[in-house]
């Protein structure tokens, strides 16, 4: 009992899996959406599980009345499973199910998902994940579909106690495609401390001197002291009429 209802469960601290509680989801093609997780319930919390057992014996009584015309199904269907047996479908439960009751709840209505630390403000989604440890407000109801009888766990809102390790079971891209895919080279770590070449011009650098095309005449500047060199192909003295020193006819 919570809140003064018999068929209303606050439960320990749990983990949480198969999370649906930002985007609904149908458990089925062609059915309803809806919000829901699966609760693990560590076998060690005999005190949630004692609530549990009397909250759906409590939606029990109330449905044989309302739902189910006075005749107690011979076997009720609870929703409620041995995380150390198998499933329904005959195939066993994960790992993380080992020590665990395990019970899915669901609901129409999206949940509230607050944190401990702040009650009044609702979680981000990406702080919603499967693997996320909780404590949550459930509530047992007798239901009867298509000759099926049984007990249901309606999900009311989850206070989120603490992080835990992701239940997704997905991989990175990196781990997927390794081997298959190349994966771009880390940037070169600069040398920091090496000399950096001198741009051409900067204080205390002398430039090279440039490089004469092919086929160019070397114009070079004469040695200090030393007598310009003649122009090719023109003697220095010649009898050219003209005075070598005055550069008068002579």
């Amino acid at each position: 009992m919570y809140q003064n209802d018999p068929m209303k469960v606050l439960t320990g601290e749990v983990r949480l899996s198969y999370a649906h509680l930002t985007t609904p989801r149908a458990a089925q093609p062609g059915q309803e959406l809806k919000y829901s997780v699966t609760l693990l319930i560590p076998k060690t919390d005999a005190a949630t599980k004692a609530d549990i057992d009397a909250a759906i014996q409590a939606a029990a009584q109330e449905a044989l009345s309302k739902v189910w015309n006075g005749t107690r199904p011979p076997q009720l269907r609870v929703p409620i499973y041995d995380g150390d047996g198998v499933r329904p479908s005959g195939v066993p439960f994960g790992d993380e199910c080992k020590g665990h009751w395990v019970m899915t709840a669901s609901s129409k209505i999206k949940p509230q998902v607050v944190g401990i630390d702040n009650i009044n403000c609702e979680l981000s989604p990406a702080d919603i994940y499967s693997g996320m440890y909780a404590r949550v407000t459930i509530r047992f109801f007798g239901y009867s579909n298509s000759g099926n009888k049984g007990i249901g766990c309606g999900l009311g809102n989850v206070l989120k106690t603490r992080d835990g390790e992701p239940l997704s079971g997905s991989a990175s891209a990196a781990t997927d495609f390794a081997g298959i895919g190349a994966a771009p080279a880390a940037p070169a770590t600069p040398n920091y401390g090496a000399a950096v070449p001198a741009a051409p011009g900067a204080y205390g650098v002398t430039p090279a001197a440039p490089t004469a095309p092919v086929g160019a005449p070397a114009y070079g500047a004469p040695a200090y002291g030393a007598a310009p060199a003649a122009p090719a192909g023109v003697p220095w003295n010649t009898n050219s009429g003209i005075d070598p020193i005055t550069g008068q006819p002579l």
